[in-house]
């Protein structure tokens, strides 16, 4: 399925670069690729992960460290909504609509050559 990244996802992550670079800037870049890489596994097999009604209709979760990664599946597309610390309340953090936020897939890096 292909990934598509809603700017308020976009905008969570630029959010925890920017809080971790306060300490340490190199580990910023390299922690945000590190929430990016359940991405793939999320897009292979996206009906695996939970359901969290209590949050929002529709949305799953996958959770990566202290951080979950929420996203909805709609047809072939799997949309990454939030990436939000598992401390932070996820209720109400949803934009109303549960369409697709972005116009064009993003790619996710397999650590080969092949496209994702």
């Amino acid at each position: 399925m292909e990934i598509f990244v809603s700017p308020e996802a976009e905008a969570d992550l630029q959010e925890i670069g920017d809080y971790i670079a306060q300490d340490n800037p190199h580990r910023a870049a390299t922690f945000i690729d590190e929430i990016r890489s359940p991405f793939e596994a999320i897009s292979r097999m996206p009906l695996a992960y939970a359901e969290r009604p209590e949050i929002d209709p529709g949305v799953r979760a996958c959770v990566h460290g202290s951080y979950v990664i929420f996203f909805y599946v709609n047809d072939a597309t799997v949309e990454i909504a939030r990436v939000l610390h598992g401390a932070r309340r996820a209720a109400g953090r949803f934009i109303e609509s549960r369409t697709l936020s972005c116009k064009a897939p993003v790619s996710v890096s397999t650590g080969s050559n092949e496209p994702a």
